[in-house]
């Protein structure tokens, strides 16, 4: 974007500074011709940002447990059908239990990756609830077991974490 400016030339007679006053007969005086430019700026108006008021739709969204509601939206489809909402997901429900322990696999996208890469990535699950009195021991045993293999790789991650460093600190202490 240019900015375009107006100029506008003028000539003004001026007697200059170097000529001699002679008479008439002998001589004429001499005149010289200065142009002078006179530049005008030119002002746009500035673009003023407005803001953007799309236009909204009414819309009919069905949940998944069939209520129904409207909601005005700028997405023209009449009705909406939604697959996960607050009865359904446990991102919005986190205290229903029959939606804790679900693992969907949308697509088999888990167990291909399973079949894959094994079952090392998982999260660790915890321990079942229901013990049978022989089995109470054996349980016990096994969740100090596992309580001391977690606390055994956070202690190696914390060793991994403070032993960061301190190999450049011992190697300057050489060059003395």
């Amino acid at each position: 974007m240019s900015m375009h400016t107006s100029l506008r030339r003028t000539a003004a007679t001026l007697p200059s500074s170097t000529t001699t006053t002679l008479p008439s007969s002998q001589l004429q005086t001499s005149t010289s011709r200065a142009t002078t430019f006179i530049c005008s700026q030119c002002r746009h108006a500035t673009l003023l940002r407005r803001p953007k008021r799309p236009y909204t739709f009414t819309q009919l969204i069905t949940l998944s447990d069939g209520s129904v509601f409207t909601h005005r939206t700028t997405s023209p489809a009449p009705v909406y059908r939604s697959t996960r909402d607050t009865r359904n997901s446990l991102l919005w429900n986190p205290s229903s239990s029959k939606l804790m322990n679900v693992e969907e696999d949308e697509a088999g996208r888990l167990a291909a990756f399973r079949g894959r890469f094994g079952r090392g990535w998982d999260a660790n699950a915890p321990a079942a609830e229901t013990k049978d009195a022989a089995s109470g021991k054996a349980g016990e045993e096994a969740a100090k077991a596992q309580a001391q293999a977690d606390q055994e790789e956070e202690d190696n991650l914390l060793d991994l974490i403070s032993s960061f460093g301190q190999e450049e600190n011992q190697g300057s202490g050489k060059k003395n």
